[in-house]
């Protein structure tokens, strides 16, 4: 009997999948009216980033707590931002204004070792996405999903 070696190497036209670190922003119960009654489901909105420069959100709904967070992983691993190399202090290149439905957000440079002086969604999306220096302020609405849309536009048009 011969026994045929198995080599262990990858394939050379597949590339392995990019590890993410995943951060659960909004966990929402929603519930539309039917004839029978009301019919529940869950809203999950997930911020992913490898701190290297990129980062995405995903919001999806499903069934059951852990589908709706997968999917919402695997929107948001479709619509990867992907950023240039940072600036030696580590901050945006420059002052940048977004406005998302009742959201303005602005992000400010900031010197190296000042942090992230931002709230909320903006702080968790600017540390997925490796940027350390940023001054961040949210104008108008709080809401999370918007804050986290405006976010990602404002980094898509910084870096066009």
């Amino acid at each position: 009997m011969v026994k045929k070696k198995i080599s262990k190497k990858p394939l050379p036209n597949v590339k392995e999948k990019a590890e993410y670190k995943q951060h659960l922003v909004d966990l929402a119960r929603v519930t539309r009216v039917v004839a029978g009654g009301k019919r529940l489901r869950f809203r999950a909105c997930v911020v992913i980033g490898n701190k290297q420069g990129e980062v995405s959100v995903g919001l999806a709904k499903g069934a059951d707590v852990t589908t709706a967070i997968n999917k919402a992983v695997k929107k948001a691993e479709k619509d990867i931002v992907k950023l240039p190399p940072l600036s030696k202090d580590e901050s945006i290149p420059r002052v940048i204004e977004e406005k998302f439905k009742a959201t303005k957000i602005i992000l400010k440079p900031a010197k190296k070792g000042k942090g992230l002086i931002c709230g909320g969604v903006i702080r968790t999306i600017l540390e997925l996405a490796g940027i350390k220096n940023v001054v961040g302020k949210i104008i108008g609405s709080h809401n999370k999903i918007n804050v986290a849309q405006a976010t990602i536009n404002a980094l898509k048009k910084l870096f066009k």
